[in-house]
């Protein structure tokens, strides 16, 4: 018979203090419910509220020194609790993940489709598991070429189509290849999701066991700050940024933020999100409280809008 955990509650500090909650060292100075995660086998899967949820922080180039980010918790009665965060170095891991057995969830932080206006104009095939296949096959160099080339004599201001859901969202263009490569991101991301077969609400049907929502972790992350809290570059990585993560961290501990729901899990993972300089593991978490959002949803197509386009998809909670 395995025990129910613990909850260690920590004492409650005036609000001043709620920002230090999870900065510099691993103790908590406001009250969170944090509590060690019992192992996946003790937990009824099977319970739509035990499901497990992930979000995954993408990289068009994963390596050692800039892995795959994924996050993995369950929501039960309004908490998300999460339970783990996992590294993936290379594409096979990141492979190997998409075909886990279901049932479970993933907010997947890269476009799954691109604007129906450029993949006409570009005679690629509007049916989107052909048109990610296609643009496989092209390889990076190719497709490169093809956006630079389509977008060349476009007029300055209007250089890159975007997507519907990317307007309310506020999300670049997934014909960006730089600065950050959306593009690049959608190349790698969604052609794998395809090929795994998984199911993605407003595009294609699939394995419904494994669901996958595009997850955009700087719409909830402006939701709560309209300051920088991340950065890949070492100078750049200031205490005033790790401020802000403690801040995100804390608000969403506390009250949730914009998801309606709080966070909380075991003080030492919640405090690596602060000390996490490059913001991957924040954002991962914000990727699964995206899918958490949805899942709670699911009846009503995990709140996407009726109406979406299957060539470009819709960004979760947009």
């Amino acid at each position: 018979m395995t025990a129910t955990p613990r909850p260690v509650i920590a004492w409650k500090a005036p609000p001043d203090a709620a920002i230090r909650a999870f900065d510099f060292d691993d103790t908590p100075l406001f009250p969170v419910i944090a509590r060690r995660a019992p192992p996946d086998a003790a937990i009824p899967t099977h319970n739509p509220a035990m499901t497990p949820i992930y979000g995954i922080d993408f990289t068009s180039s994963p390596r050692k020194a800039k892995p795959i980010t994924v996050a993995r918790g369950r929501l039960a009665k309004n908490v998300f609790e999460l339970e783990g965060i996992e590294s993936l170095p290379d594409w096979a891991q990141f492979e190997a993940f998409l075909i886990r057995p279901g049932p479970w969830v993933g907010g997947f932080d890269f476009p799954f489709g691109l604007p129906r206006e450029a993949v006409i104009d570009l005679g690629w095939p509007l049916q989107w598991k052909k048109l990610t296949a296609h643009c496989a096959s092209l390889g990076r160099e190719r497709f490169r070429n093809a956006l630079d080339a389509w977008r060349a004599p476009r007029p300055v201001g209007n250089k890159y189509a975007h997507r519907a859901t990317d307007i309310p969202a506020r999300s670049h263009s997934p014909l960006k290849l730089v600065n950050p490569p959306v593009g690049l991101m959608f190349l790698e991301g969604a052609s794998r999701l395809a090929a795994a077969g998984l199911g993605v609400p407003g595009i294609v049907t699939g394995d419904e066991s494994r669901i996958a929502l595009e997850a955009y972790p700087g719409l909830a992350a402006r939701a709560i700050t309209r300051e920088s809290y991340k950065s890949d570059e070492k100078a750049k990585q200031t205490p005033a940024r790790r401020k802000v993560r403690a801040e995100m961290v804390s608000v969403l501990a506390r009250d949730g933020g914009p998801f309606g729901f709080t966070l909380s899990g075991d003080c030492k993972l919640l405090a690596s999100l602060t000390r996490d300089a490059s913001g991957d593991r924040l954002d991962a978490v914000l990727a699964a409280m995206l899918a958490a959002w949805g899942w709670k949803r699911r009846s009503r197509n995990y709140g996407l809008p009726g109406d979406v386009d299957p060539l470009e998809g819709w960004i979760v909670m947009a």
